[in-house]
């Protein structure tokens, strides 16, 4: 199927290319699944890329979750990325003024050089989103930014005017791609879809197949249920990686969220 047939408004009206980008991956793999890739060793990234790669559309990292990093070994998994044809998306949660989150952006990490995607909270101002575009316009590529409009971790204080403030500052840069939504809640979900309209995704995590409470106030909600309500991407790490048979659980994941993509 095209990714225009399928995803309709959204493809229509996202102007990002990166959100087009996304989409043409999704419709190929007839996944919506991004990969939570947390974990300590680039051993067991790049395992993880290898194994599951076929069916998921982005790689969510936290590089600096990696022991003994170094550029050279996190090579091996920017390179399985490309070859699995998924986008790099660097989880890192930028909330400092422009000038420093563009600091950020290289350094140790570099992630300006490697990384398609990355998270910003909204709580320093707009400034952020331009320190971090500045960033990739150094290094002559092309980046989108998620800001958080919600979380799904329990007594977080993204409440209402926050999540609305955030819609303002995404909505007036070209840089954002879209918001991180509630995936565990239905009714927060509909409610953000219903604010951002067509022009932007969002992104859930907070979802799995086995709905239950998690560790540290982490809650979850069904994957279905939120690409119903509006979720266009749905983040899963241990749903998938921690299962007895991490294949079987992502071809599941990635066959419930392209359904309900097509029954919205």
């Amino acid at each position: 199927m095209k990714a225009e047939d399928a995803w309709g408004p959204r493809w229509v009206n996202c102007a990002h290319p990166l959100s087009h980008e996304f989409m043409r991956i999704s419709s190929e793999k007839q996944s919506l699944v991004v990969l939570a890739a947390d974990l300590p060793t680039v051993d067991g990234i790049v395992e993880l890329i290898e194994e599951l790669g076929d069916y998921v559309c982005a790689l969510k990292t936290h590089v600096d979750m990696v022991e003994g990093f170094n550029m050279e070994e996190w090579r091996r998994v920017v390179d399985a990325t490309r070859s699995k044809g998924m986008l790099l998306f660097e989880d890192r949660k930028f909330a400092d003024i422009g000038r420093v989150a563009q600091t950020q952006m290289g350094g140790l990490y570099d992630i300006r050089s490697w990384a398609d995607l990355v998270t910003s909270h909204s709580v320093s101002g707009p400034d952020v989103i331009d320190g971090i575009a500045t960033a990739w316009d150094e290094v002559e590529r092309i980046g989108g930014v998620l800001l958080l409009a919600q979380m799904s971790s329990s007594g977080n204080l993204l409440v209402e005017g926050y999540t609305e403030s955030t819609l303002d500052i995404g909505k007036a840069s070209p840089h954002v791609l879209g918001y991180i939504g509630n995936g565990s809640s239905v009714s927060e979900l509909r409610e953000l879809r219903s604010k951002v309209g067509d022009g932007r995704m969002i992104w859930t995590p907070g979802v799995n197949l086995s709905a239950e409470e998690g560790i540290l106030g982490q809650r979850y909600g069904h994957p279905v249920e939120a690409v119903l309500a509006g979720s266009d991407a749905i983040i899963v790490g241990s749903g998938i990686h921690k299962s007895d048979d991490p294949l079987s659980a992502v071809r599941e994941y990635a066959s419930s969220s392209w359904g309900a993509l097509l029954e919205r």
